[in-house]
């Protein structure tokens, strides 16, 4: 944290593997330049996502060692080497895992940086411009459904033609969240039969206000934070024969359940994926997290039964351009927040959202 002189925010070029998004856009500079700050790009940050350095310059950015800055923007979690970089007093603020990357979040706190892990800012009202988990989780879902559509076998729309009428696919999304919600409509746009499922039956208005049916297993399990709860082993038990049961003629089948800190649920069995139609598909974006198929192999597409599995990592990082955007959004929102309207760090541990989101440097929050 500076004593004196004008904050520094470094954009820095993201170094783990097919990462392309950027933390900020050249959009977005003017926005934090007119509040006192400074912002310093590392060369070449906005490659990835088609932001040369000269767009970044033009918009009032200076290029420069983006690592000594007083406020550091990430998107993924640093490595080792780039803590290692960062300075005691330091403001990082990205997508840190906090609740996997225990050793990450130690060395961060060792380093005396304050970090805040944009994926830990609360649901509420008041931080839903902040909210870069469901900002980037929309893009995955939309992102879902395209992948899905190109593996088919199928087409998605109903298409009537001289030579007959062809049924729409059917596809049925499990998770009601964010990216469920995208992958609904989105599959609803493209001509699909779309049906939602979740175990948080407040969801089923936002399921058939895009256009999708509700699949009612009869089992429930509201949790906190708009979160599911972990189910226990009778209901999940109960769960997967019913899904199984279900999933039986879907030629499209699309998971995005997960629970905090833990482990995915398993949602479809192999038993399942046996029952799907030849050539179907199922995407499971829960990959990261153990995944929500049986079959799931996860970052690689395998084929079992005759049915495609794919469960890509990073599917925001695909779409790099507007995934970058959005995500500027939320942490400009978020430095906002920081800073008082002379651009200086003004960190108020008593504020709901800042204690939320920070991991480290806080009291309480250290690792």
């Amino acid at each position: 944290m500076v004593e004196s002189g004008q904050l520094s925010v470094g954009v820095v070029k993201e170094s783990a593997p097919g990462e392309r998004r950027v933390a900020l856009v050249p959009g977005s500079i003017a926005r934090l330049t007119r509040r006192g700050l400074r912002v310093v790009v590392e060369s070449g940050a906005g490659e990835g996502a088609h932001l040369p350095d000269d767009l970044y310059e033009q918009s009032g950015a200076h290029l420069g060692d983006a690592w000594a800055a007083d406020v550091v923007l990430k998107v993924a979690p640093p490595t080792g080497d780039e803590v290692d970089r960062l300075h005691s007093g330091t403001v990082l603020i990205g997508f840190l895992a906090p609740l996997s990357n225990v050793d990450g979040i130690k060395a961060l706190a060792a380093a005396g940086v304050t970090a805040f892990a944009v994926e830990s800012v609360p649901r509420i009202s008041r931080a839903q411009s902040m909210d870069a988990l469901s900002s980037q989780s929309s893009v995955a879902g939309y992102r879902a459904v395209l992948l899905a559509a190109q593996r088919l076998t199928r087409f998605f729309p109903m298409l009537t033609t001289a030579a007959g009428t062809v049924p729409p696919a059917k596809v049925l999304v499990l998770g009601a969240g964010v990216a469920g919600l995208q992958a609904l409509a989105t599959a609803k746009r493209l001509g699909a039969q779309a049906t939602g499922y979740d175990v948080r039956p407040e969801v089923a208005e936002q399921v058939r206000s895009v256009g999708a049916g509700w699949l009612d297993l009869g089992i429930e399990a509201v949790g906190e934070g708009g979160y599911a709860r972990e189910l226990d082993d009778d209901e999940r038990a109960e769960q997967k024969r019913r899904l199984t049961e279900s999933i039986t003629g879907f030629d499209v089948v699309i998971t995005t359940a997960l629970v905090p800190g833990r482990r995915a649920p398993t949602l479809v069995t192999a038993e399942a994926v046996r029952g799907m139609p030849a050539g179907g598909v199922v995407v499971d974006l829960a990959g990261e997290s153990g995944g929500n198929c049986e079959l799931t192999e996860p970052g690689r597409d395998t084929v079992a039964h005759e049915v495609t599995i794919c469960s890509p990592l990073n599917l925001p990082a695909e779409m790099p351009a507007h995934s970058s955007e959005l995500y500027a959004r939320n942490l400009t929102e978020l430095l906002e927040l920081l800073t008082d309207a002379e651009g200086r760090l003004a960190i108020d541990a008593s504020d709901a959202i800042v204690a939320g989101a920070c991991v480290t440097g806080l009291e309480g929050n250290e690792a």
